[in-house]
């Protein structure tokens, strides 16, 4: 059998292309220009052997294998780049301040964390998931280092935004919701306690589509939010990103609620120009996200 060797570089703009919906983006990110991205796709898919992309209206979806490279492809791009971060970055030392919103404490922080701590074992990480408000205090007064929150409209200096999430009406796992348009009673909300510019989203949709609702239950915490929410207290508004297996999301046209705006999720930097050991943690929790969204996307 033909032992196939897959080019890292081609993996890359694969990847690229697939997180972006766009194969030009990808060549515009790396430096590329479309052709040359379009020439390492045939190369790939001639090493797979088979068609990796399908036509999909306009644009390009993936296909059965498509979606198996793309897996892979990500796991071998994360060890070619741990390696590398490895070697280049072996005396790297210092300590980090990462603040997190309250939403990716357990999705995304223990990736992030073992990432980094595997490539640059000597990198102290102190690690603060708290609501955005104390996220935006701290990147503000020199606090964090760096800070992953929700847009409130709050100015950073150093800022960039890293994806734009769906806001979606969440309740428990078993389907009872404990509420129907039909019967006439306002929308029991659960939420977190103000200021919470998710709850002001929820509130201010319903208002706008003239629904009455009442404040069912309210927490300090994000899990006793979720405790509530699975519990059937009421129905909360969050992103598809971090929820507990307790909870689903629920689509406006089957309950009757109106739709909600999309949030943007946004890396804060405390300096203009961080050390190196803040710049690959920013690095990986920027692709981590990427990967994360991409995988909602398509679930």
């Amino acid at each position: 059998m033909r032992h196939v060797t897959f080019d890292l570089d081609v993996l890359r703009s694969f990847v690229a292309g697939v997180e972006l919906g766009s194969f030009a983006k990808a060549a515009e990110r790396l430096g590329r220009s479309t052709s040359a991205v379009s020439t390492q796709l045939q190369k790939l898919e001639g090493q797979a052997g088979t068609a990796l992309l399908r036509k999909a209206g306009r644009g390009l979806a993936l296909t059965e294998a498509g979606e198996t490279m793309l897996a892979y492809a990500r796991r071998l791009l994360e060890l070619n780049d741990e390696a590398a971060a490895a070697v280049r970055g072996v005396e790297l030392e210092g300590w980090i301040r990462l603040g997190m919103q309250e939403d990716f404490g357990e999705s995304l922080l223990p990736e992030v964390l073992g990432r980094f701590a595997r490539a640059h074992p000597k990198v102290r990480i102190e690690a603060r998931v708290v609501r955005n408000a104390e996220l935006m205090d701290r990147i503000l007064s020199g606090r964090l280092d760096l800070a992953l929150a929700w847009d409130s409209g709050v100015a950073t200096p150093f800022r960039e935004t890293i994806a734009e999430l769906p806001m979606c009406w969440i309740g428990p796992e078993d389907g009872d919701i404990g509420w129907s348009m039909t019967s006439g009673d306002p929308v029991p909300l659960a939420s977190l306690e103000a200021p919470c510019l998710i709850r002001s989203a929820a509130t201010e949709a319903l208002d706008r589509a003239g629904l009455a609702w009442r404040q069912a239950f309210v927490s300090p915490s994000l899990s006793g939010l979720w405790a509530a929410t699975a519990a059937g207290l009421g129905l909360t508004v969050r992103t598809p990103l971090g929820l507990p297996p307790r909870v689903r999301p629920l689509t406006s046209a089957a309950t009757g609620l109106p739709d909600l705006p999309k949030l943007n999720l946004v890396l804060h930097r405390g300096e203009a120009e961080p050390s190196p050991a803040v710049a690959r943690l920013a690095e990986i929790a920027q692709h981590s996200v990427r990967e994360e969204v991409t995988r909602q996307t398509r679930a």
